[in-house]
């Protein structure tokens, strides 16, 4: 049972990546004023995914000693460590004249690290269990959807057609599954799963608060900044209301 949720919601997950194609027709001023929306949405739900599922998970399962607070350190160090070496953030902002990306192929093969280990977390997270893996799943397409509506952007700012953008942004949304299954392999290892779920809150951490956060830091209107903490909230609460009603 355990494999049939973690291979849907990884699927559907992977799936997203096609999502791009109504960006294809849709003005990109109006695009980006939804789209920061679903930044800080998606914000909360990462910080609500790491402190109200992640890390209570982990938690039962081991205690909270000196080891949990390594393994979240290492997951914010890790999710740094992969930015700095392939020169790719979680940027949620089509690209435009004022919003320049990276190198198209560079941010293919970032996508595809990032997807993989998205998939490795939602493996590890049905493991430990089901509402969990939920949970997390939802985290997950919260924010890969302002995701890759964005990378659409950035590889037909780098020349791709609209056919090849939405094919390889698909092919490296597939690296997903191949983390799951991964994942629901090594499950079984003794330690694995403790150290994976903390790890993966500290990366969901690093997501909302190094790459989103900062996004919805570019608009300081008092009312707009007023709706992104509305959205950050309303992100967490949808979180924490898995917990009352799963």
């Amino acid at each position: 049972m355990v494999w049939v949720y973690a291979l849907i919601s990884v699927f559907i997950v992977s799936l997203l990546a096609l999502i791009g194609v109504f960006t294809l027709s849709v003005n990109i001023k109006k695009l980006e004023k939804y789209l920061i929306l679903l930044v800080s949405f998606s914000a909360g739900a990462l910080l609500g995914g790491a402190f109200i599922h992640l890390l209570p998970e982990a938690v039962e399962e081991t205690g909270f000693g000196i080891a949990t607070s390594w393994y979240v350190l290492s997951g914010i160090l890790f999710s740094f460590v992969i930015e700095k070496l392939i020169h790719w953030r979680h940027c949620h902002i089509p690209t435009s004249a004022v919003h320049p990306h990276p190198f198209a192929y560079m941010n293919l093969f970032g996508d595809g690290v990032h997807n993989f280990i998205d998939g490795l977390i939602i493996g590890a997270s049905y493991i430990a269990s089901i509402p969990v893996g939920i949970a997390t799943t939802i985290a997950v397409i919260l924010h890969e959807i302002p995701q890759e509506i964005g990378d659409i952007g950035v590889l037909l700012h780098g020349g791709f057609n609209r056919k090849k953008a939405l094919l390889t942004n698909f092919a490296t949304a597939l690296t997903a599954v191949a983390g799951t299954v991964i994942s629901l392999l090594l499950g079984s290892i003794e330690g694995f799963i403790q150290f994976l779920l903390p790890f993966a809150a500290g990366g969901f951490i690093y997501i909302a608060a190094a790459d989103l956060i900062p996004e919805i830091h570019k608009e300081c209107e008092a009312t707009k900044s007023l709706t992104h903490l509305i959205m950050i909230f309303l992100g967490v609460l949808v979180m924490y209301s898995l917990v009352l009603f799963g």
